[in-house]
């Protein structure tokens, strides 16, 4: 189990575009299951709604905890993506 804390930086925060791009990413992993923890509660990243239900914004920090096969690897392509390619989505 890898467990990363990572700040999100999109200006909106993880709304509808940011979430699509989070679960796409995290649906590259087939065989990991990678979780956010946020607020004391814990959303699956390869469901759009439970991402968006999370309700994250610009700055927040949330933990992401990957479980697998592949857990150091999706670990590392989602904080890339939450701390820099989404930092200039709207």
């Amino acid at each position: 189990m890898v467990k990363k804390k990572v700040t999100v930086k999109s200006k909106a925060g993880l709304h509808l575009r940011p979430a699509r791009d989070l679960c796409k990413k995290a649906m590259e992993f087939e065989s990991t299951q990678i979780m956010i923890h946020f607020r004391e509660k814990e959303f699956n990243a390869k469901s759009m709604l439970g991402i968006l239900s999370a309700c994250v914004q610009q700055m927040d920090e949330i933990e992401v905890v990957c479980s697998g096969a592949e857990e150091e690897e999706a670990a590392a392509a989602i904080q890339q993506l939450l701390e820099t390619e989404l930092s200039g989505n709207e």
